[in-house]
């Protein structure tokens, strides 16, 4: 257990965390929950076949720009077929890195503009990947009032609900 650390004030002692003195090293639930979701490994599930085959064809129907390395959608599925085997395995050893966004600037109808990340194709499918499996688990835990980017909830329906 951690001792509490003395400042600068006589008699006054702190804790050099945030953490309940009986919460140290306890995990949430949440924790197990990642690495195991009902006797299915989450991760495994993230890069199924079946997942990623459903993520690939995500990407491909909402189209979308280039990334920085400069893929194309319609290049995707080429570049997969060469990639395949090498980018599971930097998934599984940990040593996959996503690549730095494209930075561009989109005009606002009122004048100046809104800065937008543009993903590479890959760290959009690998993303969409992930998304398919989390968000089932998670969504049902938000609130109903909560409507920031969940699927068939907008910030007109939020405005609405408000009034």
């Amino acid at each position: 257990m951690r001792q509490p650390q003395k400042t600068g004030k006589p008699g006054y002692r702190q804790r050099d965390n945030v953490e309940h003195e009986g919460y140290d090293g306890v995990h949430s639930d949440l924790h197990g929950e990642l690495n195991n979701q009902n006797g299915v490994n989450l991760f495994e599930k993230i890069l199924s076949r079946n997942n990623l085959n459903q993520a690939y064809l995500q990407v491909v129907r909402n189209k979308g720009a280039a990334g920085l390395d400069g893929m194309t959608y319609d290049q995707l599925l080429p570049h997969l077929k060469e990639q395949r085997e090498e980018l599971l395995v930097k998934l599984h050893n940990g040593t996959y890195r996503p690549q730095p966004v494209l930075r561009v600037e989109i005009p606002k109808p009122d004048g100046g503009v809104r800065k937008l990340g543009i993903p590479t194709v890959i760290d959009r499918m690998i993303q969409q990947a992930i998304n398919q499996v989390l968000q089932p688990i998670f969504d049902p835990t938000f609130s109903d009032n909560s409507f920031g980017f969940r699927p068939k909830r907008s910030a007109h329906q939020a405005i609405t609900l408000a009034k």
